[in-house]
């Protein structure tokens, strides 16, 4: 669908302070002064910054209230519009750019939302943008200040906007409007696009096409109703063939009241007789409009790029944020971190003028790319199976990729051509390992060797941790009360916190950027260290615990995929053909190798981990569902220890104790303090967050 114009009444930026008002006339013309000294010529740069040529065209701010949880601060939040000039060659690379529509001045348009929280006084600037990605829209700016807790932080400008154009608006989201890519003559551009169904409930009769993980996202209609032209498949198990169901027996069509073949929809799919949970369904099918889903990354980089060098857009509305800004560093966790991944490897933090976008960027929990530029692309998948995501380069230097025969890559490639590379701090934990796939960023496919890091690099691992870590971290012996498991796993929810330790990597990322000053060594397992080995319980050392499932079969495959040719699979980009992608082999994956306790070694430990009161692990199992017994997608699991030395050995449990390990509550909380005051004298830790994991560990149960 086209894009909607927006009113040339919009809002003007009287939202924005004094501070980032244009400059008067009399200093525009005052800076086309030719002046030979240095200072001046400084002084040049920062008044006569030149309106935006065909990047971001508009702003608009449409609200602006104080933040009730930061005083001295303000949220303004509105719509950017845009246009992408195709004829410049780091754009050529967004699937189907050549294929949109064109304004007047032969650009392609997209518009999309943006919220930004800013210090009120211009004094109060650090001169610092954190650019928080959303994931599936959602990203809070008013809170983004707990991530960066350092003397300063308060005076960061905080931003978020919309980049994944398949999600419906809604106004607690930040979304994006692309255009739709045709045809010759400007008919509908039609290709094959696929989604699978699993786990719905009992007597389903229909299921949505426009499902996704916690947002509505918006799937390609087919291009006809006729299911000739189209296939359904059934799966009995995991490993078991996709069987075909007769084109008679299913319709593009609502259920839910009326009896098959009931009313015809394109949104859904109707099954004779309804469907099985105990199976898993997959449709391939011809659909129509594609979206031109790669401008997410396009209006990500304008926007930056404007709110960073630019005084007023093309209209004469202010950027709110002019001035203010010297640095730029870019947080994305899980599918945002893959965003960012993407968005560096595909050349973005370049803007059309060859300027760096991010000085920095820290992709957190994130260990593929995101398949956004590609046509019917799937952003908001999570490594489920037919999934694509690890195809693409995954790796900081260059390699070469022999297993999957695609040559040698790096996600710094493009980057450095332009000398536009950002500092990166990479981080993730064990779930990141066994869920999603993180093996071959370290070793490469063939897992024979180490790919060192280059010097931009840091990689810091959080041993122990489910995905994104625990809520509350708290000392719970019956797992982590605040983070209740999407699914049903065997294993209770994973206790083990990240986010003290993220937040302390997170400020040196900004210092590293502001100041030079350089992070710790980088700190994760490697195959020179032996910390990297199968994932099976004899190569990782896992000890036998009566009544406890091992690791064995939990590591979430990585299947050679391939989707037809032409499709650029070291960028993830392009038009697959081959859809669900045919599966070539498995890829060897490795995992961290354990200790007696079960527990990681390698990497930058909590105060939980290195006092732990149980097993922590960054895979589990499902207990239910067409998937049952397989790894329970991002969850990691927990195992207590036994209390005392009698009950352990009742139980056959090879683990120490928790009175053989600390005596009791007043050693167990003394372990802890001690260890938190070397973690802090070590830099690992913060003051205020040390105060409270002895808090939480005087207030536990452990040893009562």
């Amino acid at each position: 669908m086209p894009l909607l114009r927006a009113s040339p009444a919009c809002v003007r930026s009287d939202a924005a302070p004094a501070h980032a008002r244009a400059p008067s006339q009399s200093s525009r013309r005052g800076a086309n002064v030719v002046r030979p000294r240095a200072a001046a010529l400084a002084v040049l740069a920062a008044f006569a910054m030149p309106v935006a040529r065909a990047e971001l065209t508009r702003i608009a701010v449409h609200s602006r209230v104080t933040d009730e949880r930061a005083p001295g601060r303000e949220i303004l939040r509105g719509e950017f519009h845009g246009e992408v000039d195709p004829e410049i060659a780091a754009n050529r690379i967004i699937t189907d750019l050549d294929r949109a529509p064109r304004n007047a001045r032969g650009r392609i348009e997209y518009r999309a939302t943006f919220a930004l929280s800013r210090p009120l006084a211009a004094a109060d600037a650090s001169g610092v943008l954190i650019y928080r990605v959303p994931n599936r829209g959602r990203s809070d700016v008013a809170a983004a200040g707990r991530d960066l807790p350092a003397a300063g932080a308060e005076g960061h400008v905080f931003v978020a906007s919309g980049w994944q154009g398949d999600i419906d608006a809604q106004p607690e989201l930040q979304t994006i409007e692309v255009p739709v890519a045709t045809g010759r003559g400007g008919r509908p551009l039609q290709s094959v696009a696929f989604a699978r169904f699993v786990d719905m409930p009992a007597g389903s009769r229909s299921l949505p096409l426009r499902a996704g993980l916690g947002v509505t996202v918006r799937r390609p209609p087919p291009a006809s109703l006729d299911t000739r032209r189209a296939q359904l498949f059934r799966q009995r198990a995991p490993d078991a063939p996709l069987r075909r169901i007769a084109a008679r027996d299913w319709a593009f069509a609502d259920c839910r009241t009326v009896p098959f073949p009931g009313t015809p929809d394109p949104a859904q799919v109707c099954l004779r007789g309804g469907f099985d949970p105990a199976e898993a369904y997959a449709l391939r099918y011809l659909a129509r409009d594609p979206r031109v889903l790669g401008l997410g990354f396009a209006a990500t980089r304008d926007l930056v790029a404007f709110l960073r060098n630019e005084r007023h857009d093309a209209d004469g509305h202010d950027n709110p944020v002019a001035g203010l800004l010297r640095w730029t560093v870019a947080l994305g966790d899980s599918q945002s971190g893959n965003f960012l991944r993407s968005f560096v490897h595909l050349g973005f933090n370049a803007d059309e003028r060859t300027r760096r976008v991010f000085d920095g960027i820290n992709p957190h929990i994130a260990a593929r790319q995101v398949p956004l530029n590609v046509r019917f692309g799937v952003p908001g998948g999570a490594a489920g199976a037919f999934e694509l995501g690890s195809e693409a380069a995954l790796w900081w230097a260059r390699h070469v990729d022999r297993v999957r025969g695609r040559g040698a890559s790096s996600l710094l490639e493009r980057c450095r051509a332009t000398d536009t590379c950002p500092k990166v701090l990479e981080t993730f934990g064990s779930a990141e390992f066994w869920n999603l796939r993180m093996s071959p960023n370290l070793v490469g496919t063939d897992a024979r060797a180490d790919i060192p890091l280059p010097a931009e690099v840091r990689r810091y691992y959080f041993p122990g941790v489910t995905h994104g870590g625990s809520g509350s971290g708290d000392f719970a012996l019956r797992g982590d009360r605040a983070m209740p498991g999407i699914l049903s796993c065997t294993l209770a929810p994973n206790p083990n916190p990240l986010a003290p330790t993220l937040r302390v990597l997170r400020r040196a990322l900004v210092d590293w950027v502001v100041s030079g000053r350089e992070p710790p060594p980088s700190r994760y397992p490697t195959l020179a260290a032996g910390d990297l080995v199968a994932p099976t319980a004899t190569a990782m050392g896992w000890p036998g615990i009566p009544g406890v499932i091992a690791p064995d079969g939990k590591l979430n495959a990585l299947p050679d995929q391939w989707v037809g040719r032409g499709f650029a699979y070291a960028d993830l980009s392009g038009v697959p053909t081959q859809l669900p992608p045919r599966q070539r082999g498995t890829i060897v994956q490795l995992v961290p190798r354990v200790n007696t306790d079960g527990n990681e070694s390698a990497g930058v430990p909590s105060v939980q981990h290195l006092v732990p009161i149980g097993t922590y692990t960054g895979w589990n199992e499902r207990a239910t569902g067409f998937e049952k017994g397989r790894n329970c997608e991002l969850a990691g699991g927990f195992v207590p220890f036994a209390r005392s030395r009698a009950e352990r050995l009742a139980t056959g449990d090879p683990r120490p104790s928790l009175e053989e390990r600390y005596g009791d509550h007043a050693g167990f909380v003394a372990q802890v303090r001690a260890t938190a005051a070397r973690q802090v004298a070590e830099g690992w830790l913060l003051r205020e967050d040390a105060a409270r994991v002895v808090q939480q560990a005087e207030d536990s149960e452990v040893l009562r």
